[in-house]
């Protein structure tokens, strides 16, 4: 068994909206396709990830590096010892080779999308879905087949949108959804509480609302923030401010009583460390939002949950950021806390396709083999035109 071709495209994000730091007008993915010579009704097995949601396209690292790499390589040096199946933990050792330590950031998320497409991959090798091949690699026992979920979304719309975060929370409640986040520190403090306040209207309760500043504040800005949405008992606040300024995240979490949440920029096993040794995380608390995508793949992130669970964090606490099919599969095989769902922006990898049932707050996976890319409409031109 060996890789007879490893494609990438850079696709655009369909993401007219912004957040308290940033526009996604302008944001790109990359996905990838591994191609081998093992065939299926007549056509090659293919597995297709890409890293995640939010950042840019690395393109340019997964040609003159990575790709390159890994077409060099032996095949057996990529294969399990039985030589049945590819070994992401070896392709991503080989994707890595001559990388130094230290780094992390788009290479992170090159290499993510990458390992990740092997997973897909061993998943249709053995016609089963991706998180059924994800909890046995790690000897998970029989999983529950649906994760917790919650509605991301409440960004600040351009100038002359007609669209109101009521109507966009209130579509993502129709759709089966109970709980919700939406975006802060793009206003006044005051404007942003009467967004809360309307988004309430539709939550019903803040147990069923997060909001997030996306690393928008520094400590007196963020100190005004907790004193004033501290009543109104959030599901969670998230990237208060910086991502590696864990000082920060300590004092915040000193001061404010409710769950705060972050990780999704954090892209390596010591960033996390650092994390948990130093950001104030509070046991049974706090939630972790690290994104394989991101992160080097499926094997960095799993390294990531030893770290937590060796601190006395427990893998409930993880909630990976992404919002789309392939962390809803890590989050059900790995036996998360729950994911993230995008239903209503950033396609076309955000949300689910039709088939993944969504109901009491949890969505269910398709039985589709692999991560079941190709049963979403949105991303079917992309595949067809990897496959060529």
């Amino acid at each position: 068994m060996r890789i007879t071709d490893i494609r990438e495209r850079t696709v655009p994000l369909d993401g007219n909206i912004a957040n308290a730091l940033i526009s996604f007008a302008e944001h790109t993915v990359s996905m990838v396709a591994v191609v081998t010579d093992e065939m299926r009704n007549g056509k090659p097995v293919v597995g297709y990830a890409f890293d995640s949601i939010g950042r840019f396209a690395q393109g340019g690292i997964l040609r003159e590096r990575i790709l390159l790499r890994l077409r060099s390589a032996k095949p057996a040096s990529l294969l399990t010892p039985d030589g049945k199946r590819f070994d992401p933990a070896k392709v991503l050792a080989t994707a890595m080779r001559n990388e130094k330590p230290g780094g992390h950031g788009d290479r992170a998320a090159a290499a993510g999308a990458v390992e990740l497409a092997f997973w897909d991959l061993n998943a249709k090798l053995d016609d089963e879905p991706a998180y059924a091949t994800i909890a046995r690699h790690h000897g998970r026992p029989a999983v529950a087949a649906s994760a917790d979920v919650y509605a991301a979304g409440g960004y600040y719309y351009p100038p002359g949108s007609t669209q109101t975060l009521h109507d966009e929370l209130a579509s993502y409640r129709d759709l089966g959804f109970d709980a919700f986040k939406m975006k802060i520190g793009g206003a006044s403090l005051s404007h942003d509480l009467a967004r809360i306040e309307e988004a309430l209207s539709v939550a019903g309760s803040g147990e069923h609302l997060a909001v997030d500043a996306n690393g928008r504040f520094g400590l007196d800005e963020a100190m005004s923030y907790v004193e004033a949405i501290s009543p109104y008992a959030l599901r969670w606040f998230e990237e208060v401010g910086d991502p590696l300024d864990f000082d920060l995240n300590r004092r915040v979490a000193e001061a404010y009583a409710g769950p705060i949440a972050t990780g999704e920029n954090l892209f390596s096993v010591p960033d996390v460390t650092n994390l948990v040794r130093f950001g104030g995380m509070r046991r049974g608390r706090d939630l972790f939002q690290m994104d394989p995508g991101l992160a080097y793949g499926l094997t960095e992130y799993v390294r990531m949950l030893t770290v937590l669970e060796q601190h006395g964090f427990n893998r409930a606490q993880a909630y990976p950021h992404g919002g789309h099919l392939i962390n809803l599969h890590v989050a059900v095989g790995l036996g998360l806390g729950g994911c993230e769902a995008y239903p209503g922006v950033f396609q076309p990898f955000g949300g689910y396709p039709a088939g993944c049932a969504l109901g009491g707050g949890k969505v269910r996976p398709t039985d589709a083999p692999g991560f079941g890319l190709e049963e979403k409409p949105e991303l079917r031109q992309v595949i067809a035109e990897l496959r060529c």
